[in-house]
């Protein structure tokens, strides 16, 4: 798959939301460069269907300057993968499939990842934080249905699968998440039911107990009622990928479902909806 690169300049204070942007619309990887005091450059790679027009529309309200650079011959998932090792998200174990022995046998807190494109090897705050409210609502009670909006790697989706819901469906507007989530489901061994999407559009209302949704704040805003209108009686909705200085947006775009708890993390946030 061919590759361009851009440059977006930017100030310090809109990088967080920026590659926030970036992921949401695909980007293959980011590196982020200080150029001087209070401003960024983010270098963003992208398969060829986005373009200089997109990146600076959408990037528009952060006072961002994009342009295009040359695509430097380097094998980005590769040196990612020579500095990946197992680390712990709460009481899950994050690891590569070359760091895990068949010999242990199943382990319900271990998520074997093989990184790569899609967005979810639970680095981000994000992720963590979503992982940490699956583990919490398991504990009180088990979903049984659980409906993962964005899969990415799947690793959402296979961390409610390990705790042991019943059906776990993944979505995704992207192929190539979809394929990674595919992936990673036979690497841990897990059943998922994988479905191309976007924003949860393809399903049913009410038809879930525990939805997630880790996108970002735009798209949890833009798609609030189809989303939230997928969480059954007595269901769960939790919503991440936002800024901490965005949740109260998102709050108020889901407001009917009441009032959420909130985690944090750094300058991200998670919501979580009690519905009644």
């Amino acid at each position: 798959m061919s590759l361009l690169a851009y440059r977006i300049a930017i100030s310090e204070a809109h990088e967080d939301e920026a590659v926030s942007v970036l992921w949401e619309l695909g980007t293959q990887g980011v590196e982020v460069q200080r150029t001087s005091e209070g401003q960024a450059a983010l270098l963003a790679y992208f398969p060829e269907a986005v373009s200089v027009e997109l990146l600076s529309t959408r990037l528009a309200d952060l006072s961002a300057r994009v342009e295009p650079v040359p695509v430097p011959d380097v094998d980005w998932v590769s040196r990612f993968r020579e500095t990946f090792r197992s680390f712990p998200v709460g009481s899950f174990r994050v690891t590569p499939p070359w760091e895990f022995s068949e010999q242990r046998g199943p382990d319900a807190r271990v998520l074997i990842i093989d990184p790569g494109r899609a967005f979810g090897t639970g680095t981000h705050e994000t992720t963590r934080l979503c992982l940490a409210e699956i583990e919490l609502l398991f504990a009180a009670r088990r979903p049984s249905r659980v409906l993962d909006i964005g899969t990415g790697t799947g690793i959402l989706a296979i961390a409610a699968a390990r705790l042991g819901a019943s059906l776990v469906v993944g979505s995704d507007y992207d192929p190539e998440a979809l394929l990674s989530a595919r992936h990673h489901a036979m690497l841990n061994e897990v059943p998922l039911a994988l479905v191309e999407d976007d924003g949860g559009a393809a399903f049913q209302a009410q038809s879930f107990d525990l939805v997630l949704a880790n996108l970002s704040a735009p798209l949890l805003r833009a798609h609030a009622h189809g989303i939230a209108g997928l969480v059954g009686p007595a269901g769960t909705l939790v919503l991440a990928g936002l800024l901490t200085a965005d949740a109260a947006s998102v709050r108020v775009a889901y407001a009917t479902l009441g009032t959420p708890r909130e985690r944090r993390e750094g300058e991200w946030s998670a919501l979580t909806f009690e519905v009644a």
